[in-house]
């Protein structure tokens, strides 16, 4: 394990924070990859994996935790300030997304954090980005307006099945899925149905 130093935090949500963090020297990441956070809360080590929200890993990094008060690790993340350190472990993941090509992201809950994260990487080397986000009152609310003010696509649905016209238009472009089991599972048969050639998907495990 490697200690690391909360830079910021920053509330982005409900109940969702955004936790930046030093970048250790050699970690090496892209958006869309994940960590291992380890701590010791109440006297019990708890551990979690929280997959990258920022851009890139130059020198800080960002993962996005959405916690609920019964939780163990998540609120204790949460609580964290600038100079507290993290135990991380990784990058873990082969879903990434390195900058080559036009992406489309499929998110729900904390998926969001590596939805902005890819969108703003493929921003950033000019190739088209769309965000499709299940949900009314996503987090990062801000860093997707900056998105949608730089060319890119955002779309908040309340069904998958209101993402198909955009999946069955991905061409050329990686579709990105991100969130819990069942709808990973669900994204994927749209997705299916619609003919995208091109899917990583990243599950969470059961919610």
């Amino acid at each position: 394990m490697t200690q690391t130093t909360v830079t910021a935090i920053e509330e982005v949500g409900t109940r969702t924070v955004a936790l930046e963090l030093e970048t250790p020297e050699g970690f090496d990441a892209d958006p869309g990859q994940f960590v291992l956070v380890r701590a010791t809360v109440d006297g019990v080590e708890e551990t979690g994996y929280y997959t990258l929200s920022s851009p890139d890993a130059e020198e800080t990094m960002e993962i996005t935790v959405e916690y609920v008060p019964e939780g163990t690790l998540a609120p204790w993340l949460a609580e964290r300030e600038p100079g507290d350190t993290v135990e991380i472990e990784g990058p873990f993941g082969d879903v990434q997304y390195t900058g080559d090509g036009d992406a489309i992201v499929v998110a729900e809950g904390p998926g969001i954090g590596p939805a902005v994260g890819i969108a703003e990487r493929a921003t950033r080397a000019d190739h088209d980005a769309t965000v499709v986000f299940w949900g009314e009152e996503p987090p990062h609310r801000d860093r997707l307006d900056a998105l949608e003010s730089a060319g890119a696509t955002v779309l908040l649905v309340s069904s998958l099945d209101e993402a198909a016209d955009t999946l069955a238009a991905a061409g050329d472009a990686t579709v990105y899925v991100f969130g819990f089991e069942s709808f990973v599972r669900d994204a994927k048969t749209v997705a299916d149905a619609v003919g995208v050639d091109d899917l990583q998907a990243e599950s969470f495990g059961p919610r």
